[in-house]
């Protein structure tokens, strides 16, 4: 009886010849792909876009998240309060601050056709940006009119803007509030 081979060890090469062809082949192939290909195909997006909305196709969530069509927008280096956060007026009465957020950016949007420069993304995969509508900076205005935090690390030309409706006491500085982070965090 004749026993069986159960390990065989693996043939030696024989021929480099082809195994360096094979990889000559595919170093050329990839060579030529990364040359002659644009990044954009390659799975790299462009560090930043331009989006144009027509005023029909604009509708505000919140106050500082677009929806322009079918793609979400966040206003970049603005935090404005939550729909359903409650802050106080100079009296003292509970009013939703984050849906008059929300009312004084479509009064800002208005009739008007929105631009935007998409320069990345928030955690939650939205589009953050700088919109205009019409001539009028979304960013700065809601932060002006004091219906938005500014986040001077992110955005440091927004900070006098904040200095500014703060000493006026307009928007949210005119009573009082608790900032949209913090409250999200209670949630």
């Amino acid at each position: 009886m004749r026993r069986r081979k159960l390990y065989q060890p693996a043939r030696s090469p024989r021929r480099w010849g082809r195994a360096l062809a094979v990889g000559a082949t595919a170093l050329l192939g990839g060579g030529v792909l990364a040359l002659g290909v644009p990044g954009e195909l390659m799975g790299s997006a462009p560090r930043s876009q331009d989006w144009s909305t027509p005023n029909a196709q604009v509708r505000i969530v919140d106050g500082d998240t677009l929806r322009l069509g079918d793609r979400m927008l966040r206003l970049y280096g603005v935090e404005a309060p939550e729909r359903g956060q409650f802050c106080t007026d100079p009296q003292g009465r509970l009013y939703d601050c984050g849906t008059a957020a929300a009312a004084e950016l479509a009064r800002l949007v208005g009739e008007r056709h929105v631009d935007c420069r998409v320069a990345g993304r928030d955690r939650f995969g939205r589009a953050l940006g700088a919109c205009r509508a019409g001539e009028i900076d979304l960013n700065a205005s809601m932060v002006s009119i004091g219906w938005a935090l500014a986040d001077a690390g992110a955005v440091p030309a927004l900070g006098p803007h904040e200095a500014a409706a703060r000493q006026a006491q307009r928007g949210l500085w005119a009573g009082g509030f608790e900032p949209p982070a913090h409250w999200r965090r209670g949630y």
